[in-house]
């Protein structure tokens, strides 16, 4: 008997030809696809703006490390795509991503008001602060960077607050980096005593603030408790300033290891909150909600590996993550549960946000609503095992 997953966060195509579809014969693939992705290089001129084309922004903050975070972001707009394929294709629409290298290339996006309304952080390696990664210092983790790119980056998040039809979600080192945008808590490196760096599957605790929230509140509905699973890899703890953090919605902190109580490190914020009243626009957590399939991790990890791009202490650690999580299918579920409320559905919220906005410019029609997203999610769900499941909202294939 297949194992119940109520909740999908991974395509429909995926549910019903299994996890390595997408790797081996992606329907987002080919020259009549709707969907593209291009890494913007130095000095490259972007192809010219449309109506008719969703473009998003990632903002790559890994400084040329090896990872799975980037490919993974890019990949979850690229399922939202295939779900919605019809739709789009309906209305005559595409969705291009764009990948900026903040850190090692200094590339940023222009804010929003013209190209762009989605914006997506990635995680990254060494200190918080640009200033600090010096290449020596072990929390460097090897990183020189020149730091002149934050100060263009903290105007880019300040035109994201001001533009109520924008939206940013960041992980991770792009959670510290809006942490330090904001004021509202600063980087510390691990100690000893909380057991150095927070790797693997840990354990993170929602406030009050969350259990009230319109959206998070559904969150604590689906795990039971306040208390959740998220895939961490991080040196540093974001501590709040208690006068600066009441300006956002603080909705998580760590708990710490051996007795789970509640530390002092926040680990999920919302900075601004969508229109509609109900989902976050602006929402960094300090984790990885974007690493969701252990199917296609396990191959990208593996081909990483293979080509001698990363550690062996790199490999094994990821791997461990992708073992403990095939082994517990209740720890499945409830990681794949984070992936959706913290990344996967805030993401399609926005972007059939934005897919609807296109459409109306050309005097089209969207056959969908972003508050789609939040009322199939909410309403009553029976059991069903994956292979006859679809993606939330996902419209019917023909």
């Amino acid at each position: 008997m297949l194992p119940v997953e109520r909740i999908i966060t991974t395509c429909g195509r995926m549910g019903e030809k299994g996890e390595m579809a997408c790797l081996d014969n992606c329907a987002m693939t080919g020259i009549h696809s709707i969907f593209s992705y291009q890494k913007v290089l130095k000095g490259e001129a972007l192809p010219k703006a449309e109506d008719g084309i969703v473009d998003i922004a990632v903002l790559d903050m890994h400084h040329g490390w090896p990872n799975l975070g980037h490919n993974s972001i890019v990949q979850a707009v690229r399922e939202a795509a295939c779900d919605f394929e019809p739709l789009i294709r309906k209305a005559n629409l595409k969705i291009r991503v764009f990948s900026f290298d903040v850190r090692q290339a200094g590339l940023l996006p222009e804010p929003p008001g013209g190209r762009f309304s989605i914006y997506l952080g990635t995680g990254g390696p060494g200190h918080i602060d640009p200033h600090m990664n010096d290449g020596v210092a072990a929390f460097s983790q090897g990183v020189r960077e020149d730091p002149s790119w934050e100060a263009r980056a903290f105007g880019l998040f300040d035109a994201i607050l001001a533009d109520r039809e924008a939206s940013l979600l960041a992980v991770c080192h792009s959670f510290g980096v809006l942490c330090r945008w904001s004021g509202i808590a600063a980087p510390v490196e691990r100690g000893q005593e909380k057991g150095g760096k927070s790797a693997g599957i840990v354990e993170n605790a929602l406030t009050e603030a969350a259990s009230a929230h319109p959206w998070f509140r559904g969150f604590l509905r689906e795990t039971g408790s306040t208390r959740f699973q998220v895939i961490d890899s991080r040196l540093f703890d974001l501590i709040p300033d208690p006068a600066a953090a009441l300006k956002v919605a603080p909705l998580s902190f760590e708990t710490l290891p051996g007795d789970h109580r509640v530390g002092d490190a926040l680990t999920g914020v919302e900075f601004a909150r969508d229109a509609s009243g109900t989902m976050p626009r602006m929402l960094g957590v300090n984790h990885h909600p974007e690493i969701m399939d252990s199917g296609r991790q396990k191959v990208i990890i593996e081909n990483l590996w293979d080509h001698g791009e990363v550690t062996r202490a790199w490999y094994e650690e990821r791997m461990n993550v992708l073992a403990l999580g095939n082994r517990d299918i209740e720890l499945a579920q409830q990681l794949a549960i984070t992936t959706g409320f913290t990344f996967v559905w805030p993401l399609r919220f926005h972007l059939v946000k934005d897919l609807r906005r296109h459409a109306s410019r050309l005097n089209r029609v969207f056959e969908m609503h972003e508050n789609q997203i939040v009322e199939t999610l909410f309403a009553d769900r029976r059991e069903r095992p994956r292979r006859n499941t679809a993606s939330l909202a996902a419209p019917p294939r023909s």
